[in-house]
């Protein structure tokens, strides 16, 4: 059996110096990005593990990362996929740990973990709010969070036992999506397409108030039929589920088509199309529906529902990043005109066209 393939036999066969293997493996210092590809194509072709034990005793760093999620996370494996994807491309190891509970008992669980000496970082998916001055970690030498009007950042320490902490600006307290996630630009191409194709009745079946995307949603919507100039039915005050969009449907004088509805998600947007069959609606033109998510029915629906695609990976990938250059130094990692900015902030969000927004027709009216 052969020997395993060293760091040195990397930057032999990516014709780079050893250094810079290192270099990409840790992230500590930037690499230009046609670099770092032939290296990380090299440790793919050759199979190379990094010995992160050995790197812990040189360097008195671990070589781990730490990432904390709520038991109420949507589709936590999704954004974990992106996080961890990010993470061992930078050569680090990454541990999940699944907390239940409030904002009190993840930060005490986070502060555990950074003091631990077990993690140089901590990605926190979790509800996680301010750090009382008295009980932060970075009171112990470990680790300090910013207040809640911002991600919570940690900042390292000399000492062993610390670890930067980051919490995802897309989730609030209540791990509802906040941030990125409560993005509501697509509502205003929703109403804007849907005018155009000659839809000029509106009409939005809002998630819940206490949700911040419910709430950027429903702002969205009333902009967009005031800036257009079209009728709106108001806002139908619901929560997550379908029956909302039955009632809000039933709850409509008969004369409403053709009308355009703006459900919060999928779910309620099935319901919309459930109370539109039970009143006749059905002809072509009558009622344009969209939803939100793009859950994995919704291609299979007739028709088929318009929706927003969520890119959850996206949202690991960017709390990983904003982790990783944190530990490199910075609010963005060392300044490199070559190098792609970490913190780069790519759409979590894309509008999936379907059937269910097809043109008006003239009879539809």
């Amino acid at each position: 059996m052969g020997r395993a393939p060293t760091s040195r036999d990397v930057a032999r066969a990516a014709g780079v110096a050893q250094s810079t293997v290192s270099h990409v493996l840790t992230g500590r210092a930037t690499v230009a990005p046609e670099t770092r590809e032939r290296v990380l194509r090299a440790i793919a072709d050759l199979g190379y593990q990094p010995n992160l034990a050995a790197r812990s005793m040189r360097t008195r760093r671990t070589g781990r990362l730490a990432v904390v999620l709520s038991v109420s996370l949507v589709r936590p494996v999704q954004v974990l996929d992106g996080a961890t994807q990010v993470a061992l491309e930078a050569g680090y190891a990454v541990e999940v740990h699944s907390v239940e509970g409030d904002a009190a008992t993840v930060r005490e669980r986070v502060a555990a973990l950074a003091r631990s000496g077990q993690y140089e970082g901590i990605v926190v998916l979790a509800p996680l709010g301010p750090w009382p001055a008295e009980g932060a970690p970075g009171a112990a030498g470990g680790t300090r969070s910013s207040d809640d009007a911002a991600p919570a950042e940690g900042e390292a320490s000399a000492d062993r036992g610390s670890a930067v902490v980051v919490a995802s600006p897309d989730f609030d307290d209540h791990l509802r999506g906040a941030g990125g996630l409560a993005d509501a630009s697509a509502v205003r191409e929703f109403v804007a397409h849907l005018a155009d194709l000659g839809y000029h009745r509106f009409l939005h079946v809002a998630g819940p108030v206490a949700y911040p995307s419910a709430r950027a949603r429903a702002e969205a919507y009333r902009a967009a039929v005031a800036a257009l100039g079209v009728e709106s039915l108001g806002v139908h005050q619901g929560d997550w589920g379908g029956a909302c969009g039955v009632e809000a449907i039933l709850a409509l004088p008969a004369e409403a088509p053709p009308l355009a509805v703006i459900a919060a998600n999928d779910v309620v947007a099935t319901g919309v199309l459930r109370g539109a069959h039970e009143r006749g609606w059905t002809r072509p033109g009558q009622l344009a529906v969209t939803g939100w998510d793009d859950q994995p029915t919704s291609a299979f629906l007739v028709p088929s529902l318009t929706t927003v695609t969520v890119d959850r990976p996206e949202l690991g990938r960017r709390a990983m990043r904003l982790l990783l250059a944190r530990l490199r130094g910075g609010p963005s990692g060392p300044a490199d005109a070559a190098a792609p900015d970490p913190l780069e902030d790519h759409p979590v969000h894309q509008i999936v066209w379907r059937e269910s927004t097809l043109a008006r027709a003239a009879s539809a009216g």
